[in-house]
């Protein structure tokens, strides 16, 4: 059988719409109003059924690059142990709507058929239940430990991808706690490992400025920065932090220069000519 560890985000979206709307309509279904709904429900159900086994089985294939990262196991295995008991009431429910669908077709047996479907209807219920118990910890296991970016794939660039976001969004926890040196370190590393990405370029020299209290390393910074002189984004950033330096190193007139040509090239940026005027 191939590897679906690739299909497991894609499929578990299928069996949680499935499911749901799967175990509503068949609640709908016993109350004898709304006809379409019993054959919907039984469709819905037994589909679902079949793409709880595809989520099961990717889900065993995409678990063991997540398990191997520190910290991130006990999640892991309390995800797989929820997705497991949710298959397998699914399968239970899929194979009982079968059997449902089975007694309908015998005149004889037909009433035992609304039997069946109340026993769906109560093990949907629970399985609902596990739905939502499952996804809550698959997405925590996503967002929370970082389970799944940069890691389905196995290729290189997701994961530097992945190392990119962390080494950003740590830096900035760690200046807002004023771990200063620490952010420091990490925008170098940043800087190092992405030299060619003009964001982590321009964090570099935030970083010189913020962190490491060198304006005039950030002015060599800057000056290294190619950027098209139309480029709407780039050009005014570039230019605010030149500001930025020339002001840190208490060159105000030089700030001011850089603000008045940024503005002259850009006159509908309200923010540059803002901060123009409020040097005035």
């Amino acid at each position: 059988m191939p590897n679906l560890a690739q299909l497991h985000p894609q499929v578990v979206h299928f069996v949680v719409v499935l499911m749901l709307a799967g175990v509503a309509f068949r609640i709908v279904s016993l109350t004898g109003r709304f006809k379409f709904t019993n054959h919907a429900a039984a469709a819905l159900l037994i589909v679902g059924a079949i793409a709880s086994y595809i989520a099961y089985q990717s889900g065993l294939d995409a678990h063991g690059p997540v398990e191997r990262i520190p910290g991130v196991r006990a999640m892991v295995q309390k995800h797989e142990a929820d997705g497991i008991l949710m298959f397998r009431i699914f399968v239970v429910i899929g194979m009982v709507e079968a059997l449902a669908l089975g007694l309908a077709l015998k005149s004889n047996l037909a009433k035992f058929a609304k039997y069946a479907n109340v026993g769906t209807a109560l093990l949907g219920v629970w399985g609902c239940v596990q739905v939502y118990e499952t996804a809550e910890h698959g997405g925590e296991l996503v967002y929370n430990y970082v389970g799944g970016p940069g890691l389905r794939s196995g290729n290189p660039a997701d994961v530097e991808r992945l190392l990119m976001a962390g080494l950003y969004n740590q830096s900035r926890n760690d200046r807002a706690a004023g771990k200063v040196a620490e952010s420091a370190a990490l925008n170098a590393e940043m800087a190092k490992r992405f030299p060619g990405d003009t964001t982590v370029q321009f964090l570099m020299v935030e970083s010189l400025l913020l962190d490491s209290k060198n304006p005039a390393g950030a002015m060599v910074a800057l000056n290294k920065i190619s950027v098209d002189a139309k480029d709407t984004r780039w050009r005014p950033r570039q230019a605010n932090l030149k500001a930025d330096a020339w002001l840190a190193m208490g060159n105000r007139d030089s700030a001011k220069a850089v603000l008045t040509e940024v503005v002259a090239a850009f006159p509908a940026n309200v923010r540059l000519k803002a901060r123009l005027d409020s040097l005035k």
